[in-house]
């Protein structure tokens, strides 16, 4: 059955309700949708190689995103287990709910405000606590009567019901009642505009005790460098023994963990686990290298050329990073930042890059894998366009940067790179000109890139998957003596109905028609010339899912151009257009 008639979607909007339902018609197609205590609507695909399910899409993304997730008076925090925490001041309401995930009553307040509790004095002990670095509530109404911090203060300890205020910008923001939607910020986190200090109106008491709490801290501290000092000598041994141990390992013994699962991982520790010699690959953006952890869990370091950022900027980055997660993308686990060095460590692939598989005279991929590859690329880039908060573009996507697990799911890797190495990656570019066989372009001739450069690649890529050819190869039609670069020749095959031609000779001739030239559509579609004219990527996801109908697209002017000229076409346009 084709894909396009795999799902029936039925959207019901009348007076009295709204609902969108899916009917699968595909019986071999699984999946499960669901809307669980985290507030999210996420769907769930059976993987046949794995026997699990496994998630390809939550909405909203963000488990922070939830409005009121956490219930009152909690901070959400996006990169942290537990996500939800009472702020200072407050405690649990319910333990035992909390406790089976339902947060709705969050916090309360330890102890009540003294204008409430002496609602008869003329004047209050209440005092502010600070929280820096948070994601306000929005639509805060400003307070024209405020016109400093000292003012905004006062009129906020004068009214019972204000729980919390906010001057940034000279602007007094307030919050009354229930405090909810606050969401912890990096502090080097200086893009967010709804970011800034909370002020948290709580009793002269609880103020007093978390002061107290911290002099505490701070008291420890001192004591126990004291007490520490009189067992240095012990202390050096003691290390002196566990650096030999270590040396005599040839897997990683200590890591450092940081932020949500990401791992800052010691240089001496990597090379003992690589020794620098299984490279896996290398290319433009730096060699990658196979080692393993203890435990015989296998990883991936790469070399990342041009990431010179002083330290704090590069853990930065690399926090950034590891927020990014997907189905179809590789998972970055750790990274190492030790004097000029720059290291990234992620998840391994099993079954290597896109191309071996493609390109190589064993490939094992039978159409159904390959239209589903297809498709996970497409949702990975769709993530990054248009679901991650901050958007990435790619900028290098080819079978090279397209990673296959165990099952053969696919993962682009390298989305990272323009995001760690800023200024640096146009001066990367330069140097693809190697891979110039998948850039748009637009991207070689200096103006603004935006996302559609990936949707071409990805069109290039896709028509690789489908004939299991370098693009950059020539093809001989039939009859004739003049090498024709091979997207051409695709995009006549397409316009005279014979797609069957274009598919994989590896395959047999065993493929779904239907599901090909969908996927030829999608190349001819993505391959345009005006980049107004491609598809974003969320667009191709529904046409390969079959959501959306799709007509037969126009050749390109360019390949029309090539199509016309000598058998030097192919050097031609891989030399850059």
């Amino acid at each position: 059955m084709s894909a396009r008639h795999s799902i029936s979607p039925k959207f019901v909007d009348n007076d009295k309700e709204k609902y969108l339902t899916y009917n699968l018609m595909d019986p071999n197609m699984v999946t499960r949708h669901v809307i669980d205590v985290s507030g999210q609507a996420k769907t769930f695909i059976w993987m046949k190689g794995s026997e699990d399910w496994v998630m390809i899409n939550a909405q909203p993304k963000a488990q922070c995103d939830v409005h009121a997730i956490c219930g009152p008076f909690t901070i959400c925090t996006d990169n942290k287990v537990p996500h939800y925490n009472c702020m200072e001041g407050f405690t649990i309401t319910s333990p035992k709910d909390w406790e089976l995930e339902n947060r709705a009553d969050g916090c309360s307040r330890n102890t009540q405000l003294d204008c409430i509790s002496n609602i008869s004095k003329t004047h209050t002990t209440d005092k502010f606590y600070f929280v820096p670095c948070v994601k306000l509530p929005q639509n805060a109404p400003k307070v024209e009567a405020a016109a400093s911090t000292s003012e905004c203060a006062q009129i906020c300890l004068s009214n019972c019901s204000c729980t919390a205020y906010s001057f940034g910008d000279s602007r007094c923001s307030m919050w009354h009642n229930e405090l909810l939607n606050i969401r912890q910020l990096q502090c080097s986190d200086t893009t967010n505009s709804n970011g800034g200090t909370l002020y948290l109106h709580l009793s002269a008491e609880d103020v007093q005790s978390l002061k107290n709490n911290r002099r505490g801290i701070v008291t420890g501290v001192v004591i126990g460098t004291g007490i520490s000092a009189l067992g240095l000598f012990a202390l050096i041994l003691l290390l002196i023994v566990w650096r030999n141990k270590n040396k005599r390992s040839g897997q990683i013994q200590n890591k450092s963990e940081v932020c949500d699962g990401i791992t800052a991982f010691r240089y001496n520790d990597l090379q003992r686990a690589t020794h620098f010699t299984d490279k896996l690959g290398g290319g433009s953006f730096g060699s990658v290298f196979k080692g393993f952890i203890k435990g015989s869990n296998a990883i991936a370091v790469k070399f990342p050329s041009g990431a010179y950022q002083v330290e704090k900027q590069f853990r930065a980055e690399v926090s950034s990073i590891g927020v990014v997660q997907h189905i179809n993308l590789v998972k970055l686990v750790g990274f190492c930042c030790e004097g000029s060095k720059r290291l990234l460590v992620y998840e391994y692939m099993s079954n290597r890059s896109l191309d071996v598989h493609l390109f190589g005279s064993n490939s094992m991929l039978n159409w159904t894998t390959r239209y589903q590859i297809g498709l996970g690329v497409a949702r990975g880039l769709a993530y990054l366009h248009d679901s991650y908060r901050d958007r990435i573009i790619h900028c290098d996507i080819k079978p090279e940067n397209i990673l296959l697990d165990a099952s053969r799911l696919p993962k682009i890797v390298d989305f990272w790179m323009a995001k760690l190495l800023g200024r640096d990656y146009s001066r990367v570019l330069t140097t693809m000109r190697e891979t110039t066989g998948y850039l748009a372009p637009e991207l070689l001739t200096g103006v603004p890139i935006t996302p559609k450069v990936d949707v071409f690649s990805s069109g290039m890529v896709l028509l690789e998957i489908i004939s299991g050819r370098k693009n950059s190869c020539p093809s001989r039609p039939s009859g004739g003596n003049t090498d024709v670069y091979f997207p051409v020749h695709a995009a006549h095959k397409l316009l005279a109905g014979d797609v069957g031609t274009l598919v994989d000779h590896k395959l047999h001739g065993i493929a779904n028609l239907d599901e090909v030239e969908i996927a030829c559509k999608v190349v001819g579609l993505c391959l345009q010339d005006d980049e107004l004219d491609r598809p974003t990527m969320g667009h191709v996801v529904q046409i390969l899912e079959g959501l959306v109908e799709i007509t037969m697209p126009p050749i390109p002017r360019l390949l029309q151009a090539m199509a016309g000229s000598s058998h030097s076409t192919c050097s031609f346009f891989v030399s850059g257009f």
